[in-house]
């Protein structure tokens, strides 16, 4: 396999690269000797390429683009260790017919650079020693397998699929996964061997029942996405009309949540880009659309508050509303439009932030136990995520260096090493539970939301110096800086 590979920061030391990369005792290795049967491993095995395989993202090779020069395996485009591991294993596999003798391989890629993807592939010695059907061509993930499964004869379920992409507009192994196939995401790809060991040791126990939905997710959880609820509401705004056409998009969810389309047919009343909607989520010919729309009808102004809201994923939400995170770092200026003493309500994602519990480091070195960390990181009985969870009043926001965030205070008031913070720097002065958790519905950025007064903490509401005055009509008091 020779060259250079690439291993992304990991939350342990990589041990150091020999000739014998197959030598240690791993989770692949106890994985693939283990005594089983047929369905110990799956039929089909496909990977994405693309911060899956290797790296970067051949998009990002935008000077090669320019000079319309191809890519050089080893030196512009790197394998990740765990994948190349991998895949010398699969190849000295396949010339004993040992373990994957019933077992083929395949690539599904998206990338809009198919020449690139093949010739690299080609150039790692990978095109015919190891991949038996290969798939690349922009569009649609679900295409790739269609295809997949028509080759080759085999279901969906006695498939396994590695993407560094999960959900959202571009993600990929929640769609796949919704087919039937097991579906490991590594966001920081194939970095270690063992995220594939671990993975079929989970295939074997899934085959038993192989429910659809089923994602294998980085840091070796599982998670089964539930099958569409035609009959739960779901609350939106608009985002984007075409009046010609007669359709439009409606943001919801949090921001890895795909806009849901929707057609005037629909709709009973007039509907313009900002209106807030309820509706019904149905399939349509086979795609989402929204459905028995309508204008959400808002309570008595009178008690309601309109605050800024932003999001945050856990651990880190909960440390900061635990008061031991009293600085937020971002590399956007998402916070720097705000004055010091601006009050905003925290929104916990419906993530978990993949920091390979990093975080945990961190916390250790200034002195916390174990059991101390776990309740630092926990959130009250009832709060969960895509709730407003707290209020918080923001400090100063400031500009650091990495020599600043790697000092040994500041790591343990981010909650993360100074390599892994952001460039800015937001102090949290103060911070507060909410009376009782309000569901939100979760956007990027800083966005606002009217949730119910008697929510807010005490003291937090009178005497407020930020709050902007009331319109004419003496309702809708803001209470934090301009919007």
């Amino acid at each position: 396999m020779g060259g250079e590979c690439f291993s992304p920061p990991t939350p342990r030391a990589s041990a150091p690269r020999t000739s014998h990369l197959l030598g240690r005792r791993t989770a692949l290795a106890a994985a693939i000797s283990s005594d089983g049967g047929e369905s110990d491993i799956p039929k089909l095995i496909v990977f994405d390429l693309d911060n899956t395989i290797w790296t970067p993202e051949l998009y990002q090779l935008r000077n090669l683009q320019r000079s319309n020069k191809y890519p050089t395996a080893h030196r512009d485009v790197k394998l990740f260790k765990g994948s190349e591991v991998l895949l010398e294993t699969i190849r000295r596999d396949r010339e004993v017919n040992g373990r994957y003798v019933n077992t083929q391989f395949a690539v599904a890629s998206r990338t809009k650079s198919v020449d690139w993807a093949h010739h690299l592939l080609k150039e790692f010695d990978l095109k015919d020693k190891v991949f038996d059907h290969i798939e690349i061509f922009p569009g649609d993930k679900i295409k790739h397998f269609a295809n997949l499964k028509q080759a080759t004869g085999i279901d969906y379920e006695d498939m396994l699929f590695f993407d560094d992409a999960r959900d959202g507009k571009y993600g990929n192994c929640e769609p796949v996964s919704s087919l039937g196939v097991l579906s490991v995401h590594c966001p920081n790809g194939l970095y270690d061997e063992d995220i594939y060991g671990n993975a079929l040791t989970h295939y074997k126990k899934w085959r038993v029942n192989a429910t659809p939905g089923t994602i294998i997710e980085w840091d070796n959880s599982v998670t089964t996405t539930k099958p569409i609820d035609s009959k739960k509401r779901h609350v939106g705004a608009v985002k984007y009309i075409n009046s010609q056409k007669r359709f439009g998009f409606i943001e919801y969810g949090d921001r890895s949540t795909k806009d849901m389309w929707f057609h005037f047919n629909s709709l009973d009343v007039a509907v313009d880009v900002g209106d807030e909607l309820t509706f019904n989520v149905v399939k349509v010919r086979g795609k989402l659309a929204a459905s028995n729309i309508e204008v959400s009808k808002a309570d008595n102004d009178d008690d309601l508050v309109d605050f800024r809201v932003f999001s945050m994923n856990l651990p880190f939400a909960a440390l900061l509303s635990n008061g031991y995170k009293t600085l937020e770092t971002r590399n956007g200026t998402m916070f720097v439009p705000y004055e010091p003493g601006t009050k905003m309500l925290l929104h916990i994602g419906q993530r978990i932030y993949p920091d390979g519990n990093r975080h945990i480091k961190v916390m250790k070195s200034g002195g916390l136990k174990e059991e101390e960390i776990e309740k630092l990181k926990s959130l009250p009985q009832g709060f969960r995520k895509g709730h407003a969870v707290a209020i918080v009043e923001l400090g100063e926001t400031y500009e650091t260096t990495l020599e600043q965030r790697s000092e040994p205070d500041f790591q343990r008031s981010v909650g993360a090493f100074g390599e892994d913070s952001g460039m800015r720097a937001t102090e949290i002065r103060r911070v507060e539970y909410l009376k009782r958790p309000v569901k939100v519905s979760g956007r990027g950025g800083v966005f606002k939301a009217k949730v119910p007064r008697d929510v807010i903490p005490d003291g937090w509401l009178e005497n407020d110096n930020s709050s902007v005055a009331a319109e004419q009509n003496g309702k809708n008091v803001y209470y934090s800086a301009t919007f």
